[in-house]
């Protein structure tokens, strides 16, 4: 079995030290503090996170680009519940000097630590000839609520969406508002605000908003087991006397539909949990939490809100002051409250959330033909408008999304059943300032239309706010050829487009979900593009609560009920991406977590075989071009389906192989390893004669190119596989004629 590349690496970068080291005078070396170590981050690449979800959390550090030394020989990790304790003695951990090269995945094996908990903690190091470095600079972290029973607060919600009122659709897709007035007194020292949503959520202090980048918050994971939750610092916005806290609620992917099953759409009623903590110099505390003390209307500016249709917005109902101190809500209804399901988790949010983190104005106007201005960005993006625009009172506004005009008309058919078009309605006429708060598109063209048709439309009434997983990008490819760069530069855009809390496949029409084979094929090259560990490490949770009794894997991640078989290629992403997140960090953590998974998965997979041939059902080579077949029939390509399905039986028997033997689990290794023998002698005789022509079915570029990459060829074999390869692209002009997979 080969080894992985982190641990080749790791035993060469050891004989390497050992070298360096009997190379050094003892006496020299010791002379001269080494240089500390630099970038300190827990977890996936968190550096000092507030809300953190791991209570034995995993350090990583780096050697400083500038040290005059060659490698790391040994470390030692102190952490303490204070900078103070970590000068006097390292209250909740000391790892004392270890001998190892380790710079990342260093777990702790301290003192329990507990929800709310702040920890601090530092790094020295030893180099190549013992020389040990000053200690780093001091790190933190702060725990979020890791537990249903740290939740003081109950779910609330308005009365009119109660599920025993059987509240229409119509009642239920209008956004709530609800507020909660209290008494501070005292020098604060810290405050803290624990808050989630059965739905999107957007809060306010003292008529500021909360985090005013984040939007569609918490995010999307498997609801009925687990929701995310998030943790801000509020300290500075509490002010002396009375305060208030508001927020606006919307059902967003928890009620809403999946794919284009419009009579599914806003079936569940929002809820939001809420947990303000104050803790003031004195040491007195105080906690405001979501019950029915806070007061709640639906007579809102915001009509309508759905992740595909979009968004209604009517000045008329408009709420001054609703988010600050000093508002009269005598009029609005007190909340109900619903109690926690100890079934569904609530657990610290695992990655940062989907912001606003770029602004693009309108590149081009396109057309201002009979009041309807057409806007260019330049770019397709994902995201929502600012629109600033002359109004007339009572004139409806209407705004369209498209990512590509057809014979210079707007063109919104590949949306399909998505409506994806936000209205506002203004009450007075003068110009009007909207950006929706509880949708997203995917566009790159901008129709607006019913404003005031006397004005002459700039380029300045739209701004488009991007947003993605605020995750760090780091793709830099550049080259002398302009169609590469700007291949690149798509590929980029592609993955901010469709990081948007999960993977998506697309962010425009009726489906963006999370297709586990988009993500399998987009995972490994995603790394280098981009820091997205924890991004997938926690869809990969999300897989996880998703996977069957039977050991199947949804063809979407979160699932909802739309297509419920699974497909080989897709559901293979349980073994794929854990292997290649393993091979890329180190980290083998991401095998732990998901070793029962990928075995799981495995066990679906020969439950659909006979004689190691299996009969999974599958997309098989989805979108290949120019297939035999027309229309739909043609859709999944004309490579045999019983090739793929065993292909990708085999890669997963291989990778489940590869992280039985890191993980150390000899007994999976020799199981497993026979059982890839056999299947790949089955794939052999199956589907080739002697001189790898297909005994059924037509010859095709997917075939010899599965058996290749996947390694189910003999050395030989290989060889000849290559050749038959090379002459069907010959056949095809020199282009590629293979589909998804």
């Amino acid at each position: 079995m080969r080894h992985s590349l982190p641990i080749l690496a790791r035993r060469i970068s050891i004989l390497l030290v050992a070298i360096l080291i009997a190379s050094c005078s003892a006496q020299e070396s010791k002379s001269i503090f080494a240089t500390a170590p630099i970038d300190l981050e827990v977890g996936e690449g968190f550096a000092n996170p507030l809300g953190y979800y791991e209570s034995t959390p995993r350090f990583s550090w780096k050697l400083s680009p500038s040290a005059e030394y060659g490698f790391q020989s040994a470390y030692q990790v102190q952490v303490a519940s204070s900078p103070g304790n970590l000068e006097s003695g390292a209250d909740l951990w000391d790892s004392k000097k270890v001998i190892s090269d380790d710079t990342s995945w260093v777990r702790y094996q301290g003192q329990r630590l507990s929800s709310r908990q702040r920890v601090y903690w530092r790094v020295r190091i030893w180099d190549e000839g013992e020389r040990v470095s000053a200690w780093s600079d001091i790190r933190t972290f702060e725990l979020g609520l890791l537990e249903n029973a740290d939740w003081k607060g109950r779910w609330v919600g308005h009365p009119d969406t109660a599920q025993s009122k059987h509240p229409p659709k119509q009642v239920l897709a209008t956004p709530q508002y609800l507020r909660k007035s209290f008494l501070s007194s005292g020098d604060v020292q810290h405050a803290r605000l624990y808050i989630t949503a059965k739905g999107l959520f957007k809060p306010y202090i003292n008529g500021t908003p909360v985090a005013e980048k984040d939007v569609m918050t918490p995010g999307w994971t498997p609801y009925r087991k687990r929701i995310e939750t998030l943790t801000y610092d509020v300290s500075q916005q509490l002010s002396p006397g009375e305060n208030t806290i508001a927020v606006s609620l919307a059902g967003g992917w928890y009620s809403g539909r999946v794919g284009g099953q419009i009579e599914k759409d806003h079936r569940l009623p929002p809820r939001l949990l809420a947990q303000l903590e104050v803790t003031y110099r004195n040491g007195e505390t105080l906690v405001i939490e979501t019950n029915e003390t806070w007061k709640t209307t639906q007579q809102g500016p915001i009509r309508f809100a759905s992740i595909y249709d979009g968004e209604r917005y009517d000045q008329a109902y408009d709420l001054p002051g609703w988010t600050k101190a000093g508002f009269d809500d005598s009029d609005w209804a007190s909340a109900i409250e619903e109690p926690l399901d100890d079934a569904v988790k609530l657990r610290p949010k695992r990655h940062s959330p989907i912001r606003v983190v770029q602004e693009m104005r309108a590149a081009e106007l396109v057309s201002t033909d009979e009041g309807v201005a057409v806007f260019d960005l330049g770019q397709n993006l994902v995201g929502v408008p600012r629109i600033t625009v002359p109004v007339i009172a009572d004139q409806e506004i209407t705004v369209r999304f498209a990512e590509a005009l057809h014979k210079g008309e707007f063109y919104t058919e590949n949306y399909r059943s998505a409506h994806s078009t936000d209205y506002v309605l203004p009450d007075r006429t003068g110009t009007l300032e909207y950006q929706p708060t509880f949708t997203y598109h995917g566009f790159r063209y901008v129709e607006i239309s019913g404003y005031d048709s006397s004005q002459v439309p700039a380029k300045d009434w739209l701004t488009a706010l991007v947003q993605h997983s605020d995750v760090e990008l780091h793709a830099s490819f550049e080259s002398s050829h302009a169609k590469l760069n700007q291949l690149s530069r798509n590929i980029l855009w592609g993955l901010r487009g469709n990081f948007y809390d999960i993977p998506l496949d697309c962010p425009q029409r009726d489906e963006r979900l999370g297709w586990t084979g988009d993500a399998q094929v987009f995972a490994g090259a995603s790394m280098y593009m981009a820091d997205v560990y924890g991004f997938w490490s926690a869809w990969l949770q999300s897989m996880r609560e998703e996977q069957r009794e039977d050991g199947s894997i949804p063809h979407y991640v979160p699932f909802g009920e739309w297509i419920n078989w699974s497909s080989s290629g897709w559901g293979d992403a349980a073994t794929i991406i854990p292997w290649e997140l393993y091979v890329l960090t180190g980290d083998e953590t991401i095998l732990e977590d998901n070793y029962e998974m990928m075995t799981r998965w495995l066990g679906f997979h020969d439950s659909q075989s006979e004689n190691y041939i299996s009969g999974m059902q599958t997309f098989g080579d989805w979108l290949q071009p120019y297939p035999n077949a027309e229309g739909k029939e043609g859709n999944r390509g004309d490579t045999d389906f019983r090739l793929i399905s065993t292909a990708f039986y085999a890669r997963s028997v291989e990778l489940t192989t590869n992280a039985a033997e890191v993980l150390g689990k000899a007994d999976d290794v020799r199981r497993l390893t026979d059982l890839h023998s056999r299947i790949k002698s089955a794939f052999q005789n199956t589907f080739f004669d002697e001189r790898l022509q297909p005994r059924r079915g037509d010859a095709t570029q997917t075939g010899y190119l599965l058996g290749l990459a996947f390694e189910l060829f003999s050395a030989e074999e290989g060889a000849l596989a290559q050749q038959r390869l090379i002459e069907l692209i010959d056949e095809a002009d020199r282009h590629l004629r293979t589909g998804f997979l």
